[in-house]
């Protein structure tokens, strides 16, 4: 079960195209790359791409994982928790630990 809000759209396609844009960055940030680039013997742009290829796939997982958790608690599955009530309870468990520690 997807996301409902997302269940009547279609689903995004990336279509390879060929493309060139120009990347400006910092100057500390174009130094890191291009040592990046002379220590592997790669082009600054191969690495650029590896770099935003990488954060798109991360990006995804991270989407589906969040949709199933959405689906989740829509389904009953898993009870959401207040969070107050969460940190509460992580307090109380960390003033045991730290008062059982300093009993030893």
């Amino acid at each position: 079960m997807r996301h409902p809000r997302n269940s009547n759209l279609p689903e995004a396609k990336l279509l390879p195209t060929l493309k060139t844009i120009e990347v400006h960055f910092n100057a500390d940030l174009q130094a890191k790359l291009d040592k990046l680039a002379t220590e592997t013997g790669r082009a600054t742009g191969e690495l650029v791409e590896d770099v935003v290829a990488g954060y798109f796939d991360v990006l995804a997982q991270t989407r589906e994982m969040l949709n199933g958790r959405y689906d989740d608690l829509k389904s009953g599955r898993v009870k959401a928790i207040d969070g107050e009530e969460f940190f509460d309870s992580l307090r109380r468990r960390e003033d045991e630990l730290l008062k059982n520690h300093s009993t030893q």
